[in-house]
């Protein structure tokens, strides 16, 4: 078995699509003798919402999937991808397992987040009518851009902006997604950790 999790040349090989705005959407980001293993190794989220990878239980090889995605070779990857230099700026990683029907309304993310990247981590989602990630041309869920499915190894990878708008249509059950950003500074990663912490510990 390759010892490595993730295909970064998948990465480099992409599109950059610059409308509405910067991103990438990737398919087979995860190997293919890896994806049922990460599939089963991933945390188990008891409640919606999202948490830092310090407040579940995290597989050793579940722990060395974050890893790749914290080398130096992915962050090279995105930097050549984006024109962006993002040597120095900090990372933060939060993980989703379950959806409630209020969420995946429309937002942009905040002013603090660079690069947004959402890595899939569910089996095949094919039946699913709700909980496919769209990028939108604007503030509606209706002005679709490209609809993603959330599917095993799918990755998307966005330049953050005032108008990277995104959602997806109601779903309500397992659901899980790793959310790597890189942000601004590390006050930033400091006061989002401590704000999912707390809240974290109130859902479980």
């Amino acid at each position: 078995m390759n010892l490595s999790m993730i295909d970064v040349t998948k990465v480099n090989g992409a599109k950059l699509e610059t409308s509405p705005y910067e991103h990438i959407v990737v398919s087979g980001f995860i190997k293919e003798e890896w994806k049922d293993k990460l599939i089963q190794a991933y945390p188990a989220v008891k409640a919606a919402g999202s948490f830092p990878l310090s407040t579940v239980s995290c597989s050793s090889e579940f722990k060395q999937l974050i890893d790749e995605m914290n080398s130096d070779d992915f962050r090279r990857a995105i930097e050549s991808k984006f024109s962006l230099d993002l040597a120095g700026r900090p990372t933060m990683f939060t993980v989703r397992g379950k959806c409630r029907l209020k969420d995946g309304q429309v937002h942009t993310d905040s002013e603090t987040k660079i690069i947004t990247v959402l890595l899939y981590m569910n089996p095949s989602w094919e039946n699913q009518a709700g909980g496919r990630l769209r990028v939108l041309n604007s503030n509606s869920l209706e002005d679709i851009k490209t609809e993603i499915s959330p599917d095993i190894g799918t990755l998307l990878v966005f330049k953050r902006s005032d108008h990277s708008y995104h959602g997806h249509l109601p779903f309500e059950g397992p659901r899980k997604v790793i959310q790597m950003n890189w942000v601004t500074d590390q006050k930033v990663v400091d006061k989002e950790q401590n704000r999912h912490r707390w809240s974290a510990f109130f859902k479980i």
